[in-house]
């Protein structure tokens, strides 16, 4: 009996199954073949991969990627946190202020990049209008400046990603038993005790899952970047999903776009190995 009802369960996932070897599996493979030469113009070997290892543009990309998602990360959790606690607060129309703090990750990262581009504008941006009438700064070129160009994007992400993480926490603050805190009250243990004691143990397994999953986003992240900067100047933005896209569709070197998708790729499956241990453990 047992077995039969677990062939019928495998039998009930394999629709499931087969959808996601043809949309995932088989351009994956595909991709890995292409790096190497197969159904390219181009010789067939490592060619991509030696040219990649000897490319200061991917080198300087890859380090682009790890401080966008680095900075971008640490900050989402320190925001979506701090938004989770206000929001768990019995506060009179709660439910406006969660749709409100919900509102940037609603939007398209490409019809966020766009807008960010209109507001960072050098002669005709929000941002310099507003500093300019306030005496601290006019002209301030944003976007165009290489010394500026990494830490605007990142300042835009900020703000447009954080409700995901805020989402995760505010979900973990909730599944809190509330007479842990009532126990703490009674015994006259103060709210940053609280915090530290009760609250913080309590949510690190979702601190942990908001991490994972919000550092894999961040990694793949194209929209806004390309909507606000295409990943200029010269390269001072660009990530290496951006890279991916102007080898490919723009240079048509489609075996080095391979192969630097390949190592996206990789990047993106060591960071969701602790996402499948925590997944597999909390199965066990």
């Amino acid at each position: 009996m047992v077995g039969s009802t677990q062939r019928a369960g495998y039998f009930y996932i394999l629709p499931a199954l087969l959808l996601m070897i043809l949309i995932l599996g088989f351009p994956s493979v595909a991709s890995v073949l292409e790096s190497f030469g197969v159904g390219t113009k181009g010789p067939i070997g490592l060619h991509a991969y030696a040219k990649l290892i000897r490319d200061a543009e991917f080198y300087k990309t890859l380090l682009n990627t790890a401080i966008f998602v680095v900075v971008v990360v640490s900050m989402h959790l320190v925001l979506g946190l701090g938004t989770a606690l206000l929001l768990n607060q019995e506060l009179r129309y709660r439910w406006l202020f969660r749709v409100l703090a919900i509102l940037p990750w609603t939007m398209p990262d490409i019809i966020g990049g766009l807008i960010f581009r209109f507001m960072f504008d050098t002669l005709t941006g929000g941002i310099n209008a507003v500093l300019g009438a306030l005496g601290l700064a006019s002209a301030v070129d944003w976007l165009g400046d290489p010394g500026l160009a990494l830490g605007t994007v990142i300042a835009a992400e900020i703000w447009r990603g954080y409700p995901y993480v805020m989402l995760i926490l505010l979900a973990g603050l909730q599944a809190i038993p509330q007479d842990q805190y009532e126990a703490a009250k009674l015994d006259g243990v103060n709210a940053w005790k609280t915090f530290w004691h009760i609250t913080v143990p309590n949510l690190k397994p979702m601190i942990y899952l908001a991490l994972v999953l919000d550092a894999i986003w961040e990694c793949r992240l194209f929209g806004m970047i390309y909507g606000m900067t295409g990943g200029g100047p010269g390269v001072s933005t660009q990530n290496l999903s951006l890279m991916v896209y102007k080898q490919y569709f723009q240079f048509f070197d489609t075996a080095y776009a391979a192969s630097v998708a390949v190592v996206l790729a990789a990047v993106l499956l060591v960071l969701a190995v602790p996402y499948v241990r925590l997944a597999l453990r909390d199965e066990k």
